[in-house]
């Protein structure tokens, strides 16, 4: 027998039983409630029982031991604290990497399992810890998940070998290097080998690698911790030798492999050097989805009236060819109908896809518990619209950026206790995770009541890195959004959260891959507010038809501010080509999409054809085209997967009558503008001179 589908069930059903014991054991934070403990033992119950009938011992006899602490909670003889608490998340951490290990075939990490069910066996010895929480808990408890026995003076070896794209994705490996440095002393080695010639050098690509040795009471997860925005995207492995090794089999190695994992080395490992497997993002993509019975039921009918008009409208065709005349009416009828039920069919597949976006959110609480007790901070989270429902594509993708943003609050928006109070503000601070439906798109919101962003030191540090000028004029909004620039940070210090200036900028191209927007809204000494605008689905596109010529483009609804027809007296120009459009208040240029896109047909006269507003990363912009169609929905077809990647596109889609139209990705093609009108503009400059 085939057993596994039985075992791809039983994995789902674990990942949903231990959120379920997340959950749980964070609102016993909150008071203890036997339903809750009711609630985590069940689910612990069921996979250790699961577990065992597909013969996992590993993962059912460490379930057994949680279970029966649990066990002791829920009948009253030991007390629910928070040491207990940590303990059992900590665990649940565990547990979920062991799942995992399942799915991935890696071996999970046998010392940490064994350390940490050695804590729960001597927390159910200790017959003090459920009366008094302050008692004989062992200290390192406190904090579960640090590699306590790492904290001594000892010598670490990293070797870092960074994918190609390193610098295209706005990371810099100077940065990272001085946050190592600030964790001890550092010594740093380049290896050059794979540098070309320079003929054939590419300053974007990155060709180098590293090694370096730190020395210092430092831990793996802090050296990690520097590494976390590279992450996935290089080959990281740290090696840890103790301070006072006895013997050559006393060596503590850990290895991980963040991109192609390494050979295996011959020699057999002991549990103390198992290679701890990489963690699978808590957003992580599977190949199934559960489906209500009702849409299933719904599809059904809806592919029932599908076979009815189908009927009707094979028995007009077949009297139009008897000569009997079928009505035109009667046909028109048919075609209507067929639409309409065309269209139901196409919204009911896409529900299918559609999950309530608390997927994404269930992480927050557990991540803003713990780093407030890292920091110590006191936040109240609050989530809405957990139940709004958005593409599996998109939740799937919108974790990591969101994890950043939320980070992002608590390290530089939120103040600490005492500060709060200074300024009048009750000690707790408040932190908002919201997810609505607007225009046809998805509006998430991240609002804290913070300090806000300092406009001040923004507008400085941007003059210093050469973003702007001292003499620009720029809005309060455009002056916060600087902040999303590549390797942007105002912080003064580097922290283990943030501030090495590698994540805003990744977080708004992330998001703009998505076909989303990002942007900022601050008020200094209030708070902020971080508004993310996706679409409800990455297969289908809102989008307004544009002409060029004799070709049809496509620009997506969410990108367009308005079209207007252009005013003579709004023009300007500057030095070089450069076209300017007053629109309102301030001086947009104009990119004329038959020149940038390389069409020879097209209007040239400005006031004969129209300006379409766009807004890519903050800014406005106007494409001129020659006359606007229709506003439709069109199917999304990647160009990369069959013909090849083109600057400035985003897909293609297939339109009514055939033809084949582009799919205009808007900050691609501001961004390919500004860089065409620079390579225009520098050689005219060297000819001045």
């Amino acid at each position: 027998m085939d057993l596994s589908e039985f075992l791809d069930v039983f994995l789902e059903e674990c990942f949903e039983g231990l959120e379920a014991m997340e959950s749980g054991l964070l609102h016993l934070d909150e008071g203890t409630d036997l339903e809750e403990i009711n609630t985590i033992f069940r689910a612990a119950h069921s996979i250790k029982g699961g577990s065992a009938a597909f013969g996992f011992d590993h993962i059912s006899q460490f379930t057994h031991v949680m279970e029966t602490l649990l066990d002791e909670l829920r009948n009253g003889s030991r007390q629910v604290d928070k040491n207990i608490v940590d303990l059992l998340l900590a665990s649940v951490d565990i547990l979920r990497e062991m799942v995992e290990g399942l799915k991935t075939d890696e071996t999970p990490d046998e010392a940490r399992v064994a350390e940490l069910k050695k804590k729960l066996e001597m927390a159910l010895a200790d017959s003090g810890a459920s009366s008094d929480p302050e008692s004989e808990t062992p200290p390192e408890s406190d904090a579960p998940g640090e590699d306590q026995d790492q904290a001594e003076a000892a010598s670490w070896h990293i070797r870092f070998i960074p994918g190609p794209d390193l610098f295209r994705d706005g990371n810099d490996p100077v940065r990272i290097f001085e946050a190592l440095a600030e964790l001890g002393s550092l010594r740093v080695r380049t290896d050059a080998t794979n540098l070309p010639s320079l003929s054939e050098l590419d300053p974007a690509t990155c060709h180098l690698h590293w090694e370096a040795t730190l020395e210092g009471a430092v831990t793996e997860e802090q050296i990690r911790e520097t590494f976390s925005w590279v992450e996935g995207d290089c080959q990281l492995e740290i090696s840890q030798t103790e301070a006072a090794p006895e013997a050559p089999s006393d060596k503590a190695t850990v290895t991980e492999t963040t991109a192609e994992p390494a050979a295996p080395a011959p020699a057999e490992k002991s549990a103390a050097s198992v290679a701890k497997p990489a963690k699978t993002s808590p957003n992580r993509e599977s190949g199934s989805i559960r489906v209500s019975i009702e849409k299933v039921d719904l599809l059904i009918n809806l592919v029932g009236e599908l076979v009815i008009t189908q009927s009707m409208l094979n028995q007009a065709g077949l009297n139009q060819a008897q000569g009997g005349g079928a009505s035109a009416e009667a046909l028109l009828n048919g075609l209507a109908q067929l639409e309409r039920n065309t269209r139901e069919l196409q919204e009911n597949m896409l529900q299918l896809r559609m999950l309530p976006i608390n997927v994404a959110f269930n992480r927050f609480p557990r991540l803003v518990r713990d780093l407030c007790n890292k920091m110590g901070n006191k936040v109240d989270l609050v989530l809405t619209g957990e139940q709004t429902e958005v593409d599996k594509t998109v939740l799937e993708k919108i974790g990591d950026p969101l994890v950043h943003l939320v980070r992002n609050s608590l390290d530089h928006g939120l103040e600490t206790p005492e500060v709060r109070a200074a300024a009048g503000k009750p000690e707790q601070g408040r932190l908002e995770l919201s997810a609505q439906h607007e225009s046809g798109n998805i509006v998430i919101r991240i609002i804290d009541d913070g300090a806000g962003l300092n406009r001040e030191k923004i507008l400085q540090k941007a003059i210093e890195n050469g973003l702007v000028s001292d003499k620009d004029e720029l809005s309060e909004e455009r002056i916060d959004n600087l902040i999303f620039q590549p390797g942007f940070s105002t912080a003064d210090k580097v922290s283990d959260l943030s501030g090495r200036g590698v994540g805003m900028d990744v977080v708004k191209r992330n998001i703009n891959d998505l076909g989303g927007t990002v942007s900022i809204h601050s008020r200094q000494g209030e708070g902020s507010t971080v508004m993310i605008r996706l679409p409800l689905t990455l297969a289908i596109l809102d989008g307004q038809l544009a002409s060029i010529g004799e070709d049809t483009y496509i620009l997506p609804l969410i990108s367009i501010v308005e079209s207007l027809q252009i005013r003579s007296e709004n023009l300007n120009s500057v030095a070089g080509s450069s076209e300017l459009y007053r629109f309102r208040d301030e001086y947009i240029p104009i990119i004329r999409l038959n020149s940038l896109l390389g069409n020879s047909g097209g209007i040239e006269n400005l006031e004969q054809g129209l300006l379409v507003v766009v807004e890519a990363e903050g800014q406005h912009a106007g494409l001129f085209v020659d006359r606007l169609q229709e506003q439709q929905q069109v199917v999304i077809k990647s160009l990369e997967t069959n013909f090849q990647q083109l600057e400035g596109v985003s897909g293609a889609t297939i339109l009514g009558d055939g033809q084949v139209a582009l799919i205009l990705d808007i900050p691609g093609l501001v961004h390919l503008f500004h860089k065409t009108r620079n390579q225009m503009t520098v050689p005219a400059l060297a000819a001045a001179s």
